[in-house]
């Protein structure tokens, strides 16, 4: 007798399905587990044997063999552990056949018959919904699984045991509710920084449009302290949003106790990060930094500390909003589409360009350190930005600052203006002002006559290529957007050149 159960291998954020099938045959005592498992899987063996003798139940002195179908598929992860525990639990008649054959199995034995928790069940979830059946996942796993649909069959058992008892009819799993993550109540403000007007607009402009953000300047000028606030103008996620964030942390394994958050992603690696930290990859090709971020934010400190080639390795996703990680025997495709924030010094030394102030190296210093970032990578940056040292006269009398709930409001009227103008247009997956076609943004960023001769000399100018002449179009639409204007008019355009324009410390790079 065959015993079969439906469980998933993960590819990128899909849950591919995988039949786990158990023969218990005479012949040679031992079990194998074939169909291409990897080490985790391959040592489900010892768990899944101490997990059945804990729970009570013997395995007879015959050969087992377990088949993860299809063959040509690499398995990876310990989340095998209960399929295969309850494939040879069916087999052996503990539990009857037919109660899982209306399931998806995931989750991961203790030696005790405890089951634990796994990456991927909410993924799985939706796979398995896609497919008609429930799913059967660990008691720590079920608040993230129960996101996939109110309808959906859903048991999240803490214990072989348990489950077991669940199929006899002497025990009732009831079914997890989805959990959510409280919203952190002290978010860093922007009310907190003195002086800066001209950053904070161009925060709150980046913040409208999701445009990537570059801001330079000296040591202790409040580059970090002005990204760390943008999370506090931002607007939470919408439903669609926070299934797709959701996934991608629960394959990486970042969904702490199960619960989901409205909170647009933040993410601030450091500048040692390896490529594979950063886009993605690894021998099981697990997603980076630029997944993670989402939706959300990627914070670059200290951006020409980032090896060079891991930072080139952004171009791709930063247009298409995707991170492709290809190998000899498999591909995987993560979304990324993520907003761009960096900040770094004009030079080594960072004091270059800052009166009073002179580089002990001279201009070499600055044109080293600047080089680091090429000329491609700057091109995708939409706003550039000087942030000077804070004055004494800010620090000891400061003006009143605006809160980030202020601001927030008209980001938020900012970006209800853009969803409604693509939905208009019946454009899917886009509602943002930065990631608008090509194709459609000089018809929704039409300027008048006099802001169009104002972007003609400023192009020829200062040789805008044709990526950042459609992205100063980008960022004069939501200049408008924020004003409430429909037509782009020559005060819009002129404040998007000026972002564009390369300041007098980025001297190397234009």
């Amino acid at each position: 007798m065959v015993a079969r159960v439906s469980t998933v291998a993960f590819q990128g954020i899909e849950g591919v399905p995988v039949d786990v099938q158990v023969m218990v045959a005479p012949g040679k005592i031992g079990m194998q587990i074939v169909g291409l498992p990897d080490k985790a899987v391959a040592e489900s063996r010892e768990r899944v044997q101490a997990a059945l003798h804990a729970s009570g139940l013997v395995l007879p002195p015959k050969r087992v063999t377990i088949n993860l179908a299809p063959a040509d598929l690499p398995k990876e992860g310990s989340h095998f552990d209960l399929p295969i525990a309850l494939g040879l639990m069916a087999a052996l008649g503990a539990i009857p056949a037919d109660a899982l054959a209306d399931f998806v199995v995931i989750g991961e034995l203790n030696l005790d018959g405890s089951i634990a928790a796994v990456a991927g069940a909410l993924p799985a979830a939706i796979g398995a919904n896609a497919l008609g059946k429930g799913l059967i996942c660990p008691a720590e796993s079920g608040p993230e699984a129960a996101w996939a649909g109110e309808g959906m069959d859903i048991l999240a058992p803490r214990s072989l045991i348990a489950l077991a008892n669940h199929f006899r009819g002497t025990q009732v799993l009831s079914r997890p509710v989805p959990a959510v993550r409280a919203s952190p109540a002290n978010l860093p403000d922007l009310a907190d920084i003195k002086g800066q007007e001209s950053a904070k607009r161009a925060l709150e402009v980046a913040a409208a449009g999701g445009h990537n953000l570059l801001m330079v300047g000296p040591p202790g000028s409040g580059k970090s302290m002005l990204a760390a606030r943008l999370p506090s103008i931002l607007p939470t996620l919408s439903p669609t949003e926070l299934l797709d964030v959701s996934m991608i942390h629960s394959v990486a394994g970042q969904l702490s106790g199960g619960k989901l958050s409205d909170r647009r992603p933040f993410r601030t690696p450091h500048h040692s990060a390896t490529m594979a930290a950063l886009v993605g990859g690894g021998l099981r090709a697990r997603p980076g930094e630029a997944s993670l971020a989402h939706h959300g934010v990627l914070f670059l400190d200290e951006l020409p500390e980032f090896q060079p080639q891991v930072l080139d390795a952004l171009r791709q996703p930063l247009e298409t909003g995707e991170c492709i990680i290809a190998r000899a025997n498999h591909r995987v495709s993560y979304p990324a589409s993520f907003q761009l924030i960096a900040a770094m010094n004009p030079c080594r030394c960072g004091m270059a360009g800052e009166p009073g102030q002179t580089c002990a190296r001279g201009i070499r210093c600055a044109a080293d350190y600047q080089a680091r970032i090429s000329g491609p990578m700057m091109d995708r940056i939409d706003i550039r930005i000087d942030v000077p040292a804070v004055t004494a006269v800010d620090l000891i009398r400061p003006m009143p600052a605006e809160r980030s709930a202020d601001v927030a409001r008209r980001v938020e009227r900012a970006r209800e203006r853009q969803r409604e103008r693509f939905q208009a247009l019946d454009i899917p997956g886009i509602a943002l002002n930065a990631r608008a076609p090509t194709s459609m943004i000089e018809a929704l960023a039409e300027p008048d006559a006099g802001a169009l001769q104002l972007l003609r000399d400023a192009a020829e100018k200062f040789r805008f290529s044709a990526r950042g002449y459609h992205r100063v179009l980008k960022v004069a639409r939501t200049l408008a957007d924020l004003d409430g204007s429909e037509k782009l008019g020559r005060i819009h355009l002129a404040e998007a050149i000026s972002y564009r324009i390369p300041s007098d410390r980025l001297m190397a790079v234009a």
